[in-house]
């Protein structure tokens, strides 16, 4: 195997992941999938994250990269396409992405009736995996910050946000100007969550916005190959993290003993040493007795840190 692709840690249903999938899809960037259980403990991440709590984790040998918003950077940077992370200079497009990330991502499943929800989760997980599933999802977001709107609230969200997009999409192609960009797959990937929820269009209204959606869907998912969780483990350990830039911001905690924590929900810490701090990110290094240094990054943006 090649130590030096891009491994996605995933399951198929994680919206998020669907986000990183058709990025990866749109940068023709070669890819390995490493399907991971839809909720912990997940021994294919666990020993490279430290219990960082979040699906889609994305790895390249002994670098561990968590959040949607830094994995989009770097297959960025591997396509060698800056559309695909990091948003136009446009406020009204800036402002989609931002609710459809926050707000209208958790409306989608808290609009949806109790029982199309359950009949949905039944179906990917059976009785016992919904018991674990919805247990899981409830603990999650019991210590956050986020208390997303429910019932008919969410759907009149949701609705809005459709309406506003359509309005986006009428004189224009792609959100993130000339082809898809990251704009565009971060606001697609709540819509796709609803529609396989529904099992049927949920744009069927929007004319524009439905031909978009089928323009971003015919992307795809480009080259990936299955890889086990067991060899993704083996590609940590067989390689050495990247070399660091000297780019922390001043003041910063570099050596020291740290804990960083998502802001809003799966309050999950990840422990280890500071080894560099710049004004948009994080890298965390973790000395495992089974995997040897690893290097775990975070953005800047939606995480705390602590020393300890």
């Amino acid at each position: 195997m090649d130590h030096q692709r891009l491994i996605l840690h995933h399951y198929t249903y994680s919206p998020y992941a669907e986000k990183i999938r058709l990025l990866l899809g749109a940068g023709a960037v070669p890819w390995y999938s490493a399907i991971s259980p839809e909720m912990p403990p997940r021994p294919n991440v666990d020993p490279l994250t430290g219990g960082y709590r979040r699906i889609p984790v994305a790895q390249i040998g002994a670098d561990i990269f968590c959040d949607t918003a830094l994995i989009a950077q770097e297959i960025a940077c591997m396509a060698d396409n800056p559309s695909l992370g990091a948003l136009p200079d446009d406020p009204s497009v800036e402002q989609l992405v931002g609710r459809a990330e926050g707000d209208v991502f958790f409306s989608a499943i808290t609009g949806a009736s109790q029982l199309r929800v359950l009949a949905w989760l039944l179906m990917g997980f059976g009785l016992k995996g919904t018991r674990a599933f919805m247990k899981d999802r409830q603990g999650m977001m019991a210590s956050g910050t986020v208390r997303p709107p429910r019932g008919a609230a969410a759907r009149r969200l949701f609705d809005g946000f459709l309406a506003d997009l359509e309005a986006q999409l009428q004189h224009r192609e792609w959100l993130s100007g000339d082809n898809m960009g990251c704009a565009d797959a971060a606001v697609y990937h709540p819509i796709w969550f609803k529609t396989n929820i529904y099992k049927r269009s949920v744009t069927q209204s929007y004319p524009n916005v439905t031909r978009w959606y089928q323009a971003v869907s015919a992307v795809g998912h480009g080259d990936c190959a299955e890889l086990s969780g067991a060899d993704a483990l083996a590609a940590a350990k067989a390689s050495q993290p990247r070399a660091l830039l000297e780019t922390s911001v001043p003041d910063a905690p570099v050596g020291q003993q740290v804990s960083i924590t998502p802001n809003d929900y799966a309050r999950i810490p990840v422990r280890g040493t500071l080894v560099a701090m710049t004004s948009s990110s994080l890298i965390v290094a973790r000395d495992t007795a089974d995997l040897g240094l690893l290097h775990v990054h975070f953005p800047r943006d939606g995480y705390e840190v602590s020393t300890l």
